[in-house]
């Protein structure tokens, strides 16, 4: 790891001002649970750097590819598949709710195995579908496929995650929004990407019937896959290193000295072992006597992911910060699926007959600089 730590024996002053350096130098870690203060932009061969693209990179193939029906609905597909207004809508409906699902399920499997394993995983089950979706011949085919292909919405969960594993309580709102605005723009590239190659392939000499099938196979399946294997290649599961070994940090000691009491799992865990290895990649100093003046002000200094247990669950599922923003992003969210879903079919009925020229390919385009903003709300 080439990030910069505090020494032994070092007093802990908390992040540093802010300085464009930052942006290519190692991270700077704070060395209790070894996030970043830092956010090390253009430093790809720093492991919090690279979690940082992975994550919104992973993000984004899994939009592009969850939305990549609506933009071909309007014309190609409806008229293809011959589908009713109501089959559209019951489709888009249903390639939402396998997300529900998935994100509900992706949360404990983080927590046991990581946001990094379960990321990959999902692109990987996500690409199957992806690449049968040119095997839909009418309604009920294309509502299983697009139910499949919804896992991929699941994608966001370990997208947090991750960076809030990697970076500080100083810097990782930031981090968090900016790796969900980018990665949600994957569903407005997803109009002007496939609309283009559909406009290509036909143009190339394929019918409707075959063009809007190949698509799938050029873009979404194979670039799941890819990011999926760059991810499992260059990701890095946590700052300690394996997973595993998330119970090796200086904060449990720290936080067991000052009795919270956080599960002190390197033994069960059989992370016994490893502190040799953590020790030879990052300076990390052993919590003793003299770190008593290291005063813990929040339980989010010391926060170790654990796997879900019964009552763990019913203590977050009764607890008011759990609903409060899951009903604000119900109303935000729920907003924009609507909308990504929905966008280029209501521009195309609009303006196709009223406007020479205004075409799918049009629609879509419009539809795509929708999310433009997404780069820049999301972090603002």
């Amino acid at each position: 790891m080439s990030s910069s730590i505090k020494k032994s024996g070092e007093s802990v002053h908390g992040p540093p001002p802010f300085a464009w350096s930052h942006l290519w130098s190692p991270a700077i870690v704070n060395p209790i649970n070894l996030k970043s203060y830092t956010i090390p932009f253009f430093n790809l061969r720093d492991p919090y750097a690279r979690s940082f693209h992975l994550s919104w990179l992973g993000f984004f193939v899994a939009f592009l590819s969850w939305f990549a029906f609506p933009p071909l609905i309007p014309d190609a597909i409806k008229s293809d598949l011959k589908l009713t207004d109501a089959q559209v809508a019951n489709s888009n409906i249903i390639a939402l709710i396998a997300t529900l699902l998935v994100r509900f399920i992706a949360g404990p499997f983080v927590d046991s195995y990581g946001p990094r394993k379960v990321m990959a995983s999902i692109l990987i089950l996500g690409a199957i579908p992806s690449g049968l979706a040119g095997t839909a011949h009418n309604a009920p085919t294309l509502y299983v496929i697009r139910f499949f292909i919804g896992i991929l919405g699941g994608t966001f969960v370990p997208c947090q995650a991750w960076t809030s594993t990697f970076f500080d309580k100083n810097c990782v709102g930031t981090v968090n929004a900016l790796v969900g605005g980018w990665g949600n723009m994957g569903g407005g590239a997803t109009f002007a990407i496939m609309t283009s190659l559909y406009e290509a392939l036909r143009l190339s000499g394929m019918t409707q019937h075959v063009a809007w099938r190949a698509s799938f196979a050029v873009v979404p399946a194979p670039s799941l896959i890819i990011v999926a294997i760059l991810i499992l290649i260059y990701g890095q599961d946590h700052p300690a290193g394996n997973w595993s070994e998330r119970h090796s940090l200086p904060a449990v000691a720290l936080a067991n000295n000052q009795g919270l009491h956080v599960d002190d799992l390197k033994e069960k865990k059989g992370s016994k072992g490893k502190k040799e290895d953590l020790e030879g990649q990052v300076s990390v100093h052993s919590v003793e006597d003299r770190d008593a003046g290291i005063s813990i002000k929040s339980t989010v200094d010391v926060a170790i992911n654990e796997p879900l247990t019964v009552k763990s669950a019913i203590r977050i599922v009764s607890n008011p910060l759990t609903w409060l923003p899951a009903l604000a992003y119900l109303t935000t969210f729920g907003l924009e699926l609507a909308l990504d879903a929905q966008m280029a079919t209501v521009l195309f009925k609009l303006f196709n007959k009223k406007i020479s020229g205004f075409d799918q390919t049009q629609a879509g385009y419009y539809t795509s600089i929708l999310y433009v903003e997404l780069a820049w709300l999301f972090p603002t």
